[in-house]
């Protein structure tokens, strides 16, 4: 053992050295960004953007989905409610009309304010207003719809139910609907429901069976879409802890039933890094998985644009 004020400066005479050209590199000048003029398209942008990090990963995904989109294969968009609150849902219902999302995987707040939208054009409380005295959540139409939508979803759905009822009572908003496009046009758009999370199970009228049946069958139903998912795209938008649990017990469920799902992408877009999410949908899956950070409002209509604008270059 050295004691006390025995070291001594070492000689670094003896250090190994090599000369700079002959040394391993992580980044090179042509991976670089390039500049862009005034008027540049997104896809323009995108391919503007340094070859490195997640930069990369985001044009790698690009790809993926218009190969995706163009053979035929799913690309499945699951969202938290967050998305619908940053008036994302038409740039959503465009790509859904567009042929290249098709399917969508949701939460009980996702359906809670797409109903709002289409029914009065506005959702989303000040919680920490109407928390104290107890008003937070207490809007009956909200519960009343969604009920009715799950009594109707034990064979078809919560989600398709839901679709279908805004556009039956022809709700004034009904364009701005996840669940009404999806209906119209013949998509999957599940609802997959922990009871006690959303405002609508504080109602009275609430019955937790169809609740539970009409979720269970979009379960059902989630099983199914996965089991389709080999060569395809799986985007988490939002969801940190519900919709990672689905996705993964879906996949399980698939492989069980003997689906061939090996070669897929995935995608987590979130404005932070959350374990579920980095471990259920990037990690765990077996596929390529992907993870961005930033703001839906901003990193949604980027994408949309760049898909877009890949498939008709």
């Amino acid at each position: 053992m050295t004691e006390g004020n025995s070291y001594k400066p070492v000689d670094l005479s003896r250090i190994r050295t090599e000369p700079l050209a002959q040394r391993p590199s992580l980044v090179r000048i042509e991976q670089a960004a390039s500049r862009t003029g005034p008027g540049a398209s997104a896809s323009q942008l995108v391919d503007s953007l340094p070859d490195l990090l997640a930069a990369r990963d985001f044009r790698e995904l690009i790809d993926a989905i218009a190969h995706a989109h163009r053979d035929g294969r799913p690309v499945c968009l699951a969202l938290g409610a967050h998305v619908i609150k940053c008036g994302l849902s038409t740039l959503v219902i465009d790509l859904m009309e567009r042929g290249v999302i098709t399917a969508l995987v949701t939460n009980g707040a996702c359906a809670v304010h797409d109903y709002e939208l289409a029914a009065v054009g506005k959702t989303s409380e000040d919680v920490a207003a109407r928390l104290p005295d107890g008003s937070f959540g207490a809007a009956a139409d909200t519960a009343h719809a969604l009920n009715e939508a799950a009594l109707n979803g034990a064979e078809k759905g919560f989600g398709r139910a839901l679709g279908e009822l805004i556009l039956a009572k022809k709700l004034p908003h009904a364009q701005s609907s996840l669940y009404a496009a999806a209906a119209q046009l013949g998509l999957p758009a599940t609802v997959h429901v922990a009871i006690g999370t959303d405002v609508v199970h504080m109602h009275p009228v609430t019955d937790a069976s169809a609740l539970g049946r009409a979720t269970l069958t979009d379960f059902r139903l989630l099983v199914s879409v996965v089991s389709d998912l080999e060569g395809g795209v799986y985007l988490n938008f939002g969801s940190a802890v519900v919709l990672p649990e689905v996705f993964l017990k879906a996949l399980s469920a698939a492989r069980n039933l003997g689906a061939e799902v090996k070669n897929f992408v995935t995608a987590d877009f979130d404005m932070i890094k959350h374990y579920r999410p980095m471990e259920n949908v990037v990690r765990r899956p077996g596929g390529r998985g992907l993870s961005f950070t930033g703001h839906h409002e901003i990193m949604l209509p980027l994408l949309r644009q760049a898909i877009i604008d890949r498939l008709e270059a």
